[in-house]
């Protein structure tokens, strides 16, 4: 392999994105689409979801799938109807997760540690087993949705960091694992990332997004389509030799 990414390489291949109904899946879907993929958009948000299948263009295709990936059975069934409608399942990008608002370990209820664990990283675990057991017999390339805070702490989120740091772990675990059948499992770990749910947080607190573009050393939050760029680059074949690597997409956020 040249190392060299090259677009087209996408042609043909076909695999899923959860969370796609905005932000980061969204921006991923129209990446993948524009890069000649068939791409099954996957979220519980049905109305997000279709609206992110009308906005991709390309040579590529994408249709929507409503799934819980909290739930296995839904997750199997997301699976099975990417190689029902497209033939195969080639990439996955495993995004969906939730964020919460900051709180003191000590102050945590049982339920808000419940459903942060249940979709960021069980849910994750839930995309991974169904996924390599599919592409087990062809190969794939598969990418989960970290967070530069599951490279380092953050005081008021120990939920969200500890199920990024899950994420992070199942990434390196699964890699060594399934990397000898060619099924590369790799990270990104994004930043701030400019997102309709930041600008909806910035809009309610005036302190924030000055505070999120002075963490960053770059001096600004990122874009969903930067992150984008990273798991097109991490699913095509110019990161043939990627393997259990949680990459940081963040604006030197973790470097500090």
């Amino acid at each position: 392999m040249s190392g060299r990414f090259d677009p087209a390489a996408l042609a043909g291949r076909a695999g899923l994105v959860t969370g796609a109904s905005s932000g980061i899946g969204r921006a991923t879907v129209r990446a993948l689409v524009a890069a000649g993929a068939s791409v099954l958009v996957a979220d519980l948000d049905e109305d997000g979801g279709e609206e992110t299948v009308r906005s991709a263009s390309g040579p590529g295709t994408a249709a929507f799938q409503q799934v819980d990936v909290t739930d296995p059975t839904s997750v199997e069934q997301m699976v099975t109807g990417v190689v029902d409608r497209f033939g195969s399942i080639d990439f996955a990008h495993n995004n969906a997760g939730v964020t919460a608002a900051g709180t003191l370990l000590a102050d945590i209820e049982d339920d808000e540690w419940n459903r942060l664990i249940a979709v960021d990283l069980t849910g994750v675990f839930n995309c991974l087993r169904a996924e390599i057991t599919a592409m087990s017999a062809g190969g794939g390339s598969i990418v989960n949705t970290a967070s530069a805070l599951g490279l380092v702490g953050l005081r008021g989120m120990a939920h969200y960091v500890a199920a990024k740091h899950g994420v992070v772990g199942l990434t390196k675990a699964a890699a060594l694992e399934y990397g000898s059948q060619g099924i590369r499992v790799n990270a990104v770990c994004p930043g701030v990332i400019e997102t309709p749910l930041f600008a909806k947080a910035a809009e309610e607190d005036a302190k924030l997004r000055p505070q999120s573009e002075a963490d960053h050393p770059i001096g600004r939050l990122g874009s969903p389509e930067e992150v984008a760029g990273a798991v097109v680059w991490l699913v095509s074949d110019a990161s043939s030799f990627v393997l259990g690597q949680a990459i940081a997409v963040d604006g030197g956020y973790s470097s500090q």
